[in-house]
């Protein structure tokens, strides 16, 4: 298996050889960039999403290792994802934050909204619609129970976060999987197995900045902002490499300040562009009122009998979950590492904010997308996908409003990707050290990804973005089964003391 991988990596960088020494003068940057990086591309995808065949569906192992996982999760720690909903909501008001925590640099609030920059994105907006084309209307209904599951991984993983995080000299915090597996697994006496997970998660954090938190985000924006500037009379047409070097100044401008930086306009831009994209949605669906008791129905029995294109029941199923842990990554680890630098001394209470993600970002804004395709009736177009899928499904009820949503996909984007940039940053600095040359070189080269990823075709871009994503989910959800009980633990210390009285209200 090992001889196999090896001769196909050594082929495949044989083929990107070729292909570079044959480019021409009359090729186009952009072309140029995509038949370099999509061999690459393809072999990530042959190697991460190996699949299984179950009647006529073939199914990832990957979805298979979350979706066991998130269901593990959610009885072991009681369906903490139900009852939990409520003090969510009271630890992000501030209602228990004790005015004498002094370690971490965010507020609950600002760690909540710096990831979901990182999930509230083109997953939402591009990647629902690309679920229902593959898989119809019933992939909106395996999504929200997705997110719902998802809201107990995203629990476990982000309480860890905070419980195994660096405090460092200056008052900066590191923290993640990487941190939490490395650390745990030592408690146990398994140092060289933690640490090699660790870094294996690392690694592929930094390929997922690079990809899904950043060349998806800005090849959609791209797309999106060439539609509505005139399409090939646009001037920007043909030229991703150009739009994605202004984006990549404006992001490398954020981005060099730190995390304090990226929450200062997460905490503003997030809540911003939820309201607008969540309010156009409503209005929509309140145009089409009288048929969402019947598109409900349709949904429910779509998700149980599928399409015949997509493997029935198991393709239906499987192209909601891999959207929907696209679009909140629950079980990836990437959220961890925001969630780490909030300011608390206890744990849990992050992992309590942190299941509030996926009901956010899946839930609601998910499924308010799919509404509003499958309503207007464009998910049946042949030919149409992604961001233009539904751009449609909005201009066909409010004609003016692609323009505003190539703003909101620009800006969704856009904090999107500064919300990667730290992750990715974490993992590049657990690898290389938390020095000021290793801080700046990550940061310049996701700035170049942002040029590449604005001038690279849609498929190449899924293909690298899901094969990183979904490779970091391996050792995280490894090391959150083994760690459950220590996170069982403080939860039931948690509670105990809150409904004794000892943890007491401040407002």
């Amino acid at each position: 298996m090992t001889k196999k991988i090896f001769l196909s990596i050594c082929f495949t960088v044989l083929n990107t050889c070729v292909a570079f020494a044959q480019s021409s003068a009359e090729k186009s940057i952009d072309e140029w960039i995509n038949e370099i990086v999509e061999p690459l591309s393809d072999l990530s995808v042959k190697i991460i999403f190996y699949s299984f065949p179950v009647g006529d569906a073939s199914v990832p192992f990957v979805l298979v290792w979350l979706i066991v996982g998130a269901l593990f999760f959610t009885a072991y720690m009681g369906f903490i994802n139900f009852r939990g909903f409520r003090l969510a909501f009271d630890l992000i008001r501030g209602v228990y934050d004790n005015p004498d925590h002094q370690k971490g640099e965010l507020s609950h609030f600002q760690a909540l909204t710096a990831a979901l920059s990182g999930t509230i994105g083109l997953g939402n907006i591009a990647g629902v619609a690309v679920a229902i084309t593959l898989g119809g209307p019933g992939a909106t209904f395996w999504m929200i129970v997705a997110g719902l599951l998802g809201m107990s991984s995203k629990f476990v993983e982000c309480t860890l976060g905070v419980k195994y995080r660096n405090i460092n000299p200056d008052g900066s915090v590191s923290g993640g999987p990487m941190y939490y597996i490395s650390k745990g697994f030592a408690e146990k006496g398994w140092h060289g197995f933690g640490k090699g997970l660790a870094i294996f998660f690392a690694i592929m954090c930094i390929g997922g900045s690079f990809g899904g938190g950043n060349m998806f985000q800005i090849n959609q924006a791209y797309k999106q902002f060439v539609v509505v500037t005139g399409g090939e009379a646009s001037f920007f047409y043909n030229q991703g490499w150009l739009f994605g070097l202004i984006i990549a100044i404006l992001v490398g401008v954020v981005i060099i300040g730190g995390i304090k930086s990226i929450a200062r306009v997460t905490d503003k831009l997030v809540p911003l562009m939820f309201v607008i994209y969540v309010s156009a949605s409503l209005f929509i669906i309140l145009v089409y009122i009288q048929d969402v008791p019947r598109i409900f129905l349709f949904i429910i029995e779509s998700a149980f009998t599928g399409q015949a294109v997509a493997g029935g029941v198991i393709g239906v199923m499987i192209q909601g979950f891999r959207r929907a842990a696209f679009s909140n990554e629950a079980g990836i680890g990437s959220a961890p590492i925001a969630h780490s630098a909030v300011k608390t001394d206890e744990p849990i209470t992050e992992g309590l904010v942190a299941l509030l993600e996926p009901f956010l970002d899946t839930v609601i804004v998910c499924t308010m997308t799919a509404l509003v395709i499958i309503l207007t009736g464009l998910y049946s177009t042949q030919g149409m996908g992604g961001i233009e899928l539904t751009s449609n499904a909005f201009e066909s009820v409010i004609p003016w409003f692609p323009i505003v949503l190539s703003v909101a996909v620009l800006l969704f984007a856009f904090s999107t990707m500064i919300a990667w940039s730290y992750y990715g940053l974490k993992a590049w600095t657990y690898l290389f050290g938390e020095t000021k040359v290793s801080d700046l070189s990550y940061k310049f080269i996701f700035c170049m990804f942002v040029v590449i990823g604005a001038a690279m075709e849609l498929d190449s871009v899924i293909n690298f973005t899901d094969a990183m994503i979904f490779a970091m989910c391996f050792p995280n959800v490894l090391g959150l089964y083994v760690l459950a009980p220590k996170v069982k633990e403080e939860l039931d210390s948690y509670l105990s003391r809150l409904k004794s009285g000892e943890i007491r209200r401040f407002r």
